[in-house]
């Protein structure tokens, strides 16, 4: 049984968080006046042609993460939306739990080598046994990871991501957040590109979650539309986290505080998952 967690409570030494503010990331949404089995395609073609593209807040685009972070596309009665997700394997990836749907309105996109849009169908989802929905409001444990198996392989470019093991990053350490999500709150439109912005842990100290926000403060961080975006070691080259949540600097909204759980407590979870879902289980 993996170990689970409590969101902590604010120390006096800590960074003043108001833990009501804090926010699960919604997938980018839009209400859009289509029939649902257009609403993939229709949003990939949005979130990867809008202009000006800028995905996070306060980010720029970033090449380094584009062979092993992806698109999650979701949709619902006459809406469409998406989360950013972390390649595991050609088949196998990661995100977060709450944007996880009945498999037929889930899809991941990307583009290839020409630029053309590839939608690939999910065809199996599996939330952390113990994920649970109403975390924030209900104050209990949760672990809002979910690991997703496309119907065919990605394109060859991908790479699975090295994961990372052993503690977490220490209060004050550069880590660097990557994802597709919106750069203002509610601005759906304004994400679909690949960004990254560097951050800083902040305290709360946790064996289990992450807490980073720009070390200057700066309005900088995870958006609608992040969900799923991995959080990397200050070289790039170890996910550290997935991004969940997200607190505005004064109050709800994107671009303060991201907060979302450490993987290497997961990697037992992680790896067993991926294998029964490699094996059809």
């Amino acid at each position: 049984m993996m170990k689970v967690w409590r969101l902590p409570a604010p120390s006096r030494c800590a960074l003043s968080i108001d833990f009501m503010s804090f926010q699960r990331m919604n997938p980018c949404m839009a209400l859009l006046p289509l029939r649902a089995a257009a609403l993939l395609t229709i949003l990939a073609a949005f979130a990867s042609l809008a202009a000006p593209a800028r995905a996070l807040v306060g980010a720029s685009p970033d090449a380094r993460f584009a062979d092993r972070v992806a698109m999650v596309l979701l949709r619902g009665p006459g809406e469409a939306g998406f989360c950013s997700a972390l390649v595991l394997s050609s088949r196998t990836l990661l995100t977060a739990a709450h944007c996880v749907k009945a498999t037929r309105d889930m899809a991941v996109h990307y583009r290839d080598a020409s630029g053309a849009p590839v939608i690939i169908p999910v065809e199996a989802a599996v939330a952390h046994p113990l994920y649970r929905p109403d975390a924030i409001r209900a104050r209990v444990k949760s672990i809002d990871v979910a690991l997703i198996r496309i119907a065919r392989p990605l394109d060859p470019r991908f790479a699975g991501a090295a994961l990372a093991s052993g503690a977490g990053p220490a209060v004050g350490e550069q880590v660097i957040l990557s994802g597709y999500g919106a750069a203002r709150e509610g601005d759906w439109k304004s994400g679909g590109e690949l960004r990254s912005v560097a951050l800083a842990v902040r305290a709360p100290a946790s064996t289990v979650l992450i807490w980073a926000a720009d070390p200057d403060g700066a309005v900088a961080g995870a958006c609608s539309g992040d969900s799923g975006a991995p959080i990397w070691s200050a070289d790039g080259q170890t996910a550290i986290a997935i991004a969940t949540w997200a607190q505005a600097p004064h109050g709800r909204g994107c671009g303060g505080l991201t907060q979302g759980p450490l993987l290497a407590p997961l990697k037992d979870w992680i790896e067993e998952t991926e294998r029964r879902l490699g094996s059809g289980g």
